[in-house]
C-alpha cells in the first residue's frame, strides 16, 4: 500500500504490474468486490511476453482492471458470467494481435485489510494452454472460482487470518447468526493489585550493619571550569565545542 500511495503522490508513468497494485489500492474497502491477479504468458515471433491484470468479481460478474498498450488487453467491464469466459476473451484478443497464449496464472483473492502483511498469491492456479483442452481449462477455472466463493461465504478471507465464522444459533427468521472466533490464545488471569502493595516479590530489608557499610556509588559533583567556545588544534582547523 505504501507503493500505491507513492504512485498517487508522484504521478509517474507506470506499467501493468504497478497498475495492478494501484487497482488494489483504489478498490480497497469496496464491500462485495473481490480482487485477484491474472497473469498471461504469450509468444510472438519466437519471443515470449508477460502481462498481468487485476481480476474483479462483483455481484456474480467478472471483469478486469489494468494497463496495456492495447486497449483490448487492459480494462474489461463486469459483464462476464464466469471466470472462464473472461479468460477466453483475453485469449481471443491475443489471437487478434497474432500472439499465442501459453500460460495463464490466477491468484487468490486479495485481502481488504490495508494493514495486513500477507503477500499477494500470484499463481494459485496455473494453466498451460498447449497441454490442456478448452473444456479442461473451463473445468479448472470453474473449480477455482467455486473454491474462492466458498472461502468468502465461510468468512475465511485469506490463509493466516485470525478471523473466522461459525453458525452460533438459529433465529426466528431461520437464518443462522455468525459468531466471531479469535484464534489467539487465552490470556492469563490478571492479578488484582491491592492498594499500597506491589505485585513484585518483596525484598528482604537490609540489616543496620549492611546499611552502614553500604557505599555511596554516586560520583562526586565537581565544579567544572567554563571552557572556551572555540579553540585551534595542531593542524589549525577551528573546532567549535
Amino acid at each position: 500500500m505504501d507503493t500505491a500511495r507513492e504512485m498517487t503522490r508522484e504521478s509517474l508513468p507506470i506499467k501493468c504490474l504497478e497498475a495492478v497494485i494501484l487497482g488494489i489500492y483504489l478498490t480497497n474497502g469496496l464491500i462485495g468486490t473481490e480482487r485477484f491477479p491474472i497473469s498471461f504468458k504469450t509468444q510472438f515471433s519466437g519471443n515470449y511476453f508477460h502481462h498481468v491484470v487485476l481480476g474483479v468479481c462483483f455481484n456474480g460478474r467478472y471483469g478486469t482492471l489494468g494497463m496495456s498498450r492495447r486497449e483490448a488487453l487492459m480494462d474489461k467491464p463486469l459483464v462476464f458470467r464466469t471466470l472462464s469466459d473472461l479468460i477466453f476473451e483475453f485469449e481471443e484478443c491475443y489471437n487478434n494481435y497474432f500472439h499465442s497464449l501459453k500460460k495463464v496464472k490466477i491468484g487468490q483473492y486479495v485481502t481488504h485489510d490495508s494493514h495486513s502483511f500477507q503477500q499477494i498469491e500470484w499463481k494459485h492456479l496455473v494453466l498451460t494452454t498447449s497441454r490442456t483442452t478448452r473444456e479442461e481449462q473451463r473445468k479448472e477455472l470453474e473449480k477455482h472460482s467455486r473454491e474462492m466463493r466458498m472461502k468468502v461465504n465461510r468468512g475465511v478471507w485469506n490463509k493466516g487470518n485470525c478471523l473466522r465464522f461459525r453458525p452460533a444459533c438459529e433465529s426466528n427468521s431461520g437464518t443462522l447468526a455468525c459468531e466471531i472466533l479469535k484464534t489467539s490464545s487465552a490470556h492469563s488471569p490478571v492479578k488484582e493489585r491491592q492498594r499500597g502493595k506491589s505485585l513484585s516479590p518483596r525484598r528482604g530489608q537490609l540489616s543496620p550493619q549492611r546499611r552502614l557499610n553500604r557505599r555511596d556509588k554516586s560520583p562526586a559533583i565537581t565544579e567544572r571550569k567554563p571552557r572556551e567556545l572555540s579553540m585551534l588544534n595542531d593542524v589549525g582547523y577551528q573546532i567549535r565545542i
